[in-house]
């Protein structure tokens, strides 16, 4: 069941996702070699506590961190560790803030130090087409239309889209319907409608879009050990066109 959400509601997420924005823009100047991701994570949940939220991940189906810290062919949910960042890897940051009984979600791709070419173009790639879709985000559009405009984007660069795993609905709860796949048909699945509040995160490999589960037991990489990338916004559908509620 899609819920649909008030402006009072809309206006306590957009402080809930400005939150999360500026703890993501720090543990952002953060990653650097040498970092171990469980520092990254107990920064992550500080940061949070200090605004007065609660991270949202935590105890989240059994995850026991605050941050979902996923390297290099890790596609997302990776467990922090004390794996040391070095030179030439790439990071997914996922993070999620409940304020005042609101979620917000949101991800990005890192570069740690020197990275390859290949490597840089898939992280901007990744975030132009989390753009692209952001741009479908319009009363009247669907479902299928956002998903559709990512794959017409991504695919002819050679990525594969990570078909098992998609956005969401947000709001009292961190996944709530409708589910919006990286990959559609023009006009089919939800009409969006003022009120709506999706999380819509792209994530993108350099070889194959199948997955496996990761050594940890409980995040996804990919299944031939190719490079992925993921950014995610929260936003809501208003009059005026998309809201993006995770800025700072």
């Amino acid at each position: 069941m899609i819920t649909i959400k008030t402006p009072g509601e809309i206006k306590i997420m957009r402080e809930s996702g400005k939150i999360l924005a500026n703890v993501l823009q720090h543990l952002e100047k953060m990653t650097k070699p040498g970092i171990t991701t469980i520092e990254l994570d107990r920064a992550a949940e500080a940061l949070i506590l200090s605004f007065g939220a609660k991270p949202a991940f935590k105890n989240y189906n059994k995850f026991p961190y605050s941050l979902c810290a996923s390297v290099n062919e890790i596609i997302v949910h990776g467990y922090p560790s004390g794996y040391i960042l070095k030179d030439g890897d790439i990071i997914g940051l996922d993070l999620g803030v409940v304020c005042r009984g609101y979620y917000s979600d949101m991800a990005t791709t890192i570069a740690v130090g020197k990275v390859s070419f290949k490597a840089k173009k898939l992280i901007a790639d990744t975030k132009k087409a989390l753009m692209v879709g952001i741009k479908k985000v319009k009363i009247g559009n669907t479902i299928g239309d956002i998903g559709n405009a990512i794959q017409e984007y991504a695919e002819p660069k050679g990525y594969g889209i990570i078909r098992d795993l998609c956005g969401h609905g947000i709001g009292k709860d961190l996944h709530e319907d409708p589910q919006i796949p990286n990959y559609g048909k023009k006009g089919e699945g939800e009409k969006l409608v003022e009120g709506m509040v999706i999380c819509i995160e792209p994530m993108l490999s350099m070889g194959d879009w199948r997955l496996k589960r990761s050594k940890d037991g409980y995040g996804y990489a990919t299944k031939d050990g190719s490079l992925s990338a993921h950014f995610e916004h929260t936003i809501a559908i208003t009059q005026k066109g998309p809201l993006v509620l995770t800025l700072p």
